[in-house]
C-alpha cells in the first residue's frame, strides 16, 4: 500500500479526513471488531471498581463511622498513587508491550479491589483505595497510546469514544446491579456492601486472562491482518502529519499545550468524579431505597453514553475537535448551575444529566487531540503525564464535595465550587484554539 495510494482515498476539508479505499476500511474495521470490544469490557470494570464506593457508601459509612470528609477522602484518595504511578506505569507498557502489561494490571486491580470487602475502618479503607490506584494507574493512557498506533487521526475520535463509553456503561450497568448487592446483607454474614465489592472485581481479572491470550501488541503480530492489510495501517500512519511533533519525554512533558490538556483535563475529571461518586447519595436524600438509588443513578448515564458516541461521530466528520470540546464542558457548567436552582427530584435528575452528558462528550472528544502532537516515547510520556496531573481532579472532586457536605449538611456548596472550576476549564480549552494548528 503506497503512499500516494493512501493519499488518493484522502478528502481534505479543513482538518478533516475521509474516504477510505477497501483495504484500509477492512483494516480498520478488523482492528476495531478485534481490540475495541475487550479494551472497553476492561475500561468498563475498571470504572465500576473504583466508583462503587459509591454504592458502598450508602451502608459502608454507617458500619465504619465514616464522615462525609473521611469518605469523600477515600473516594479521592485513589487519585493520589493513580496519579504519581501514571508515568511510570505507561513507560513500561512502552518497554514491555501492550499484551502482557495490559493483562497484570487487571488481574492486579481486580483483586485488590475484592480485598477493599476486608476493611475495617477509614485508615484501612484508605490504603485499599492507594493500591487500587497503583493497580489501574498504567491502563487508561496505556490504552490510548496503543489505539493511537492501530487508528489514524479520521478514525481515533469515535474509537476512542467507543472506547470511553465503558465510563457511562460502567454506571448504567453496574448503578442497578450495585444497588441490589447491597441486598445480599447478611448472607454468608458478609454485609452487602462487602458482596459487592466481590462481585464487581473479580471479572476484571477474567477479562485480563483474556487479554493475555489474545491482544497482539503491534499490528504486525495480528493473524488476522492480511499483508495488503498491514501495509494499509503502516501507509496510514506514516502519510500522518502531526502539529509541531514532540518525540521525547522531556520535550513532551515542558510543551505548553500538553500543560493546558492536562488542566483541562482536571477540570472535567474533577467534575465527573464530584458528581458520580457522590451521586448515590444525592439521590438518597430524597428518601428513596437502596435499588431504586441503584436504577435512577443509571439514568443520566443513558444520555451520557449516547450523547458521547453522537458527538464524537460529529466530531468526525467536521474535525472541530477544540470547538466542541469547549461546547460539551460548557453544557457540563449549565447542568451544575441548574442543579442549584432545582428544588425537586426530577429537576435534580435532569440537571444533573445534563452536566454529565456534557462532561462525558467532552472527555471522548478530548483523548483524540494529545495523539495530534505527540509521537513515539513522547506520546507514551506525554498521555501518562496529561492523565496523571488531570486526574488529581478525582482526588480533589470527591474530598471537596465531602468537607462542604460536613460544612453544610447539603450538596450545593460543592456543586457551586464544581460549575466554578469547570468555568475555568471552559475557558482553558477554548485557548488551546490559539495553541494548536492541526486538530
Amino acid at each position: 500500500m503506497s503512499q500516494a495510494a493512501y493519499d488518493a482515498g484522502i478528502v481534505r476539508g479543513g482538518e478533516r479526513e475521509s474516504g477510505f479505499t477497501a483495504v484500509q476500511e477492512s483494516a480498520l474495521k478488523k482492528a476495531a471488531w478485534r481490540l475495541v470490544p475487550l479494551l472497553t469490557l476492561g475500561y468498563l470494570f475498571s470504572y465500576l471498581d473504583r466508583n462503587s464506593i459509591g454504592f458502598a457508601a450508602l451502608t459502608m459509612n454507617q458500619d465504619l463511622g465514616l464522615s462525609a470528609t473521611q469518605f469523600g477522602f477515600a473516594g479521592g484518595f485513589f487519585f493520589l498513587s493513580y496519579t504519581l504511578c501514571e508515568v511510570p506505569a505507561n513507560l513500561a507498557l512502552y518497554r514491555f508491550g501492550a499484551r502482557r502489561w495490559i493483562a497484570i494490571l487487571l488481574v492486579a486491580w481486580g483483586i485488590v479491589s475484592a480485598s477493599t470487602a476486608i476493611v475495617t475502618s477509614a485508615e484501612s479503607l484508605y490504603l485499599m483505595r492507594f493500591l487500587l490506584g497503583v493497580a489501574e494507574a498504567g491502563f487508561f493512557p496505556g490504552v490510548t497510546f496503543y489505539l493511537s498506533t492501530w487508528f489514524p487521526r479520521a478514525y481515533r475520535t469515535r474509537i476512542l469514544a467507543w472506547f470511553l463509553a465503558a465510563i457511562p456503561l460502567s454506571s448504567l450497568i453496574g448503578a442497578p446491579i450495585s444497588g441490589l448487592l447491597l441486598g445480599m446483607d447478611g448472607i454468608w454474614g458478609l454485609a452487602g456492601w462487602k458482596w459487592m465489592f466481590i462481585m464487581v472485581s473479580w471479572p476484571a481479572a477474567v477479562v485480563g486472562i483474556i487479554v493475555w491470550f489474545t491482544l497482539p501488541d503491534r499490528p504486525e503480530d495480528a493473524p488476522w491482518l492480511s499483508r495488503d492489510e498491514l501495509e494499509a495501517i503502516a501507509a496510514m500512519h506514516a502519510s500522518e502529519t502531526h502539529d509541531r511533533p514532540k518525540h521525547s519525554v522531556w520535550t513532551a512533558l515542558t510543551d505548553s499545550r500538553v500543560l493546558v490538556l492536562a488542566l483541562v483535563q482536571f477540570g472535567f475529571t474533577l467534575g465527573s468524579y464530584g458528581v458520580g461518586i457522590w451521586l448515590p447519595l444525592i439521590f438518597k436524600e430524597y428518601g428513596l431505597s437502596n435499588a431504586a438509588v441503584g436504577f435512577l443513578v443509571a439514568v443520566p448515564y443513558v444520555f451520557a453514553t449516547i450523547g458521547m458516541l453522537l458527538w464524537a461521530r460529529l466530531v468526525d466528520r467536521t474535525g472541530k475537535k477544540i470547538f466542541n470540546m469547549t461546547m460539551a464542558l460548557a453544557m457540563g457548567v449549565v447542568g451544575l448551575a441548574g442543579y442549584l436552582l432545582s428544588g425537586s427530584l426530577l429537576f435534580s435528575l435532569i440537571d444533573l444529566t445534563l452536566a454529565l452528558v456534557g462532561i462525558t462528550a467532552a472527555r471522548g472528544i478530548f483523548w483524540a487531540i494529545p495523539p495530534r502532537i505527540l509521537k513515539g516515547v513522547g506520546a507514551a510520556a506525554g498521555i501518562a503525564f496529561i492523565n496523571s496531573i488531570g486526574t488529581f481532579g478525582g482526588f480533589v472532586g470527591p474530598t471537596m464535595m465531602g468537607i462542604f457536605k460536613d460544612a453544610t449538611g447539603g450538596f450545593a456548596l460543592g456543586i457551586l465550587a464544581m460549575a466554578g472550576v469547570m468555568v475555568v476549564t471552559t475557558a482553558l480549552s477554548a485557548s488551546l484554539k490559539l495553541m494548536v494548528r492541526q486538530e
